[in-house]
């Protein structure tokens, strides 16, 4: 074949494109058992942060083994829904469903002798999605850490949700008006990011980031939404 040709020209393209595009296949799928221990790791790590546990990427299904005793998967009523897992529920696609339908992910830790409950989040935030996960102390009440992330808020702005300063507010802030009426929707306020900033003596409030309102109040909603589907686990335990 002349090699000249516009004919040699077509076929070696074509070639080419396909012998690439099989690698590029192989590739992805020699790595896809790799990136999936990786996610599973990481979840694993952010799970544990909550907690006051950080640990390296290679620690942490050991760790998590450790401090995490028990994985539920919660109904709307806040009974357990012991056929479904836990670690593998996708909240992506849980909140797109009805809230009868839904499964409420609740990781029980155990440090130094104490009791802790780590919920997930996911929501909305300025550009796209926004998750995290919030511990709450043996109170059910008190909330003692918290994690954030984000797939495109900006930089220097709504992506500070993920820094130290910002997650460090929420240790300490509590969800109930008042711990002794208990687990009822009246009584439940959250936490919420007060833009111009939150009074000191504010149980409920964080300071908002300068610039990122519509991110803070992402994530006020994305708490309040998500941890008020666990007032009935928490009302019967």
């Amino acid at each position: 074949m002349d090699k000249n040709s516009n004919i040699y020209t077509f076929v070696f393209a074509i070639v080419m494109v396909t012998l690439i595009a099989g690698l590029l296949s192989y590739t992805a799928t020699s790595l896809k058992p790799l990136q999936e221990k990786n996610v599973k790791a990481e979840k694993m790590q952010k799970i544990l942060s909550t907690i006051g546990v950080e640990v390296s990427r290679e620690e942490a299904e050991a760790s998590f083994a450790t401090f995490i005793k028990g994985q539920l998967a919660l109904k709307k009523d806040g009974t357990v829904d012991a056929a479904s897992n836990a670690f593998e529920l996708s909240l992506k696609k849980e909140v797109k469903k009805d809230a009868v339908d839904q499964r409420f992910p609740l990781y029980v830790a155990e440090k130094e002798g104490k009791t802790f409950y780590v919920i997930p989040l996911y929501g909305a935030g300025l550009w796209d999605a926004i998750w995290g996960y919030i511990a709450l102390g043996e109170d059910k009440n008190t909330i003692i850490g918290a994690n954030f992330d984000h797939k495109a808020e900006t930089p220097g702005l709504g992506a500070e949700i993920t820094t130290d300063w910002f997650q460090a507010q929420f240790k300490g802030k509590t969800l109930l008006k008042d711990l002794n009426e208990g687990y009822i929707a009246d009584n439940f306020v959250s936490v919420k990011a007060i833009k111009g900033g939150a009074k000191a003596e504010d149980a409920h409030g964080v300071d908002a980031i300068s610039g990122g309102t519509i991110t803070s109040d992402g994530v006020s909603d994305m708490v309040q939404e998500r941890l008020a589907r666990y007032l009935p686990y928490f009302k019967n335990n």
